[in-house]
């Protein structure tokens, strides 16, 4: 290293997305063309939090030219979270400046954006530092609407599993229960059904209230006997993470369950087996009815993780991992900033303005129920609508398909409709 050359450190925090390599590739490159040197610090925050300064990579063209279209981080990555003390946020900071970095970059989630902006915030602004923000569950609030690297691939990747399990279903006259990643809100969910050809697709952000297993249940089975109605004895149902947040209080205390957190405070869905549960639900439910059911469990997210970049995302990163540099070295500077691209240019967006002043976090951004995407996304599902129970001719023929009289079918699965 040469100590008379300004430094730019890189790091990663959060869970993997695709196109992390392109960050930290199109960020060296660029950094190196502008005279400075690199260094990559090691799994985020997590060595640097406890003032060792041992776990870095100096950078050179040579070590991201390739890497920049694999997934998976260079870097690693991990979820620790310095702000949980004045201790680990003195040790950033000092690491920081012994290692001789004048810029930071972070590429994570809205949990290391926090951690980025408090970098800043207790580096009294000494170290110029540039957030670029990823996640597959594509729920952080960027203007208007634009989504965040590694969602893309990860929904391509997604909705041909679910293509693929589709066409299982159909071979094998079956159903396939598939929960798919995405923390609390739905946009990688309805992105995987609607692009895979899903039966139905369950989101968090459709229900009003506080759902329930049984009414969870309920819209599939009403998929279930609609689509049986309509000559298809199989089907794939896509049920986002978020609905299982919205569950955790029912099902916390199931046998099957192990509740736990991490770093940041989030329940850790992964640990709950929330297809698991369903199936069983769902199987108990025919057998009480006396009929037999064959559900399949799939659970789809850490296959979408580290997958190879599309173009799409590929070309977004490196525009990312560029501007960010851009913006450190720029005489707009003005303070520690999220890096966005928005019509095709860089537009750093400070910390103040998207953390919220009371939780230091960014908002989550939901899917919007009552968007057209979201209206045209619904009109490709096989589920019960309101039309159904208007349409006598339709509800009678739903209703022998659940082998029970009108009365009844409506007094069971009329509360399935949203």
């Amino acid at each position: 290293m040469n100590s008379n050359k300004k430094r730019v450190g890189i790091l990663v925090g959060g869970g993997p997305a695709p196109g992390i390599n392109g960050v930290i590739g199109a960020a060296t490159i660029e950094a190196l063309n502008n005279g400075l040197e690199v260094i990559g610090i090691l799994d985020g925050f997590k060595w640097i939090s406890q003032g060792d300064i041992t776990h870095i990579i100096s950078l050179s063209e040579n070590d991201v030219i390739k890497d920049r279209f694999l997934g998976g981080s260079i870097l690693h990555t991990s979820r620790e979270n310095p702000t949980k003390s004045q201790e680990k946020m003195d040790n950033v900071v000092k690491s920081l400046k012994n290692l001789g970095i004048d810029y930071l970059i972070t590429i994570g989630g809205d949990d290391t954006a926090f951690s980025a902006s408090q970098t800043y915030k207790f580096a009294g602004g000494s170290i110029r530092v540039a957030h670029v923000p990823k996640t597959i569950d594509n729920d952080l609030p960027l203007p208007a609407n634009i989504p965040t690297f590694g969602f893309q691939t990860a929904r391509h990747v997604g909705a041909e599993l679910v293509s693929n399990l589709l066409e299982d279903a159909r071979t094998t006259h079956r159903w396939y229960l598939v929960v798919a990643m995405g923390r609390t809100a739905g946009h990688l969910a309805l992105g995987m059904g609607l692009a895979g050809g899903a039966t139905i697709t369950i989101v968090p952000e459709e229900f009003k209230e506080t759902p329930t297993i049984d009414l969870v249940c309920s819209i599939i089975e009403g998929s279930i006997f609609k689509a049986k109605a309509l000559g298809k004895d199989y089907g794939v149902a896509v049920i986002a993470e978020g609905v299982g947040d919205l569950l955790k209080n029912e099902i916390k205390d199931n046998p099957l369950a192990v509740v736990e957190y991490d770093e940041h405070g989030h329940f850790r869905m992964a640990e709950v087996p929330l297809c698991l549960i369903i199936k069983r639900t769902l199987n108990q439910r025919f057998k009480n009815r006396g009929e037999k059911a064959q559900f399949i469990d799939v659970t789809i997210g850490y296959e979408l993780r580290c997958a190879k970049p599309i173009p799409f995302d590929i070309e977004y990163t490196h525009e990312l991992g560029c501007g960010a540099v851009r913006y450190l070295l720029g005489d707009d500077y003005r303070s520690g900033a999220l890096i966005s691209v928005q019509a095709g240019n860089i537009v750093p967006i400070p910390f103040d303005e998207i953390l919220d002043s009371e939780t230091g976090k960014t908002a989550v951004r939901k899917l919007d129920i009552n968007s057209d995407f979201y209206i045209a996304a619904r009109s490709m599902m096989v589920r019960l609508e309101r039309h159904d129970f208007n349409d006598e001719t339709m509800l009678e023929k739903i209703a022998a398909s659940a082998k029970m009289p009108v009365s009844q079918f409506k007094s069971l699965y009329e509360k399935a409709v949203s």
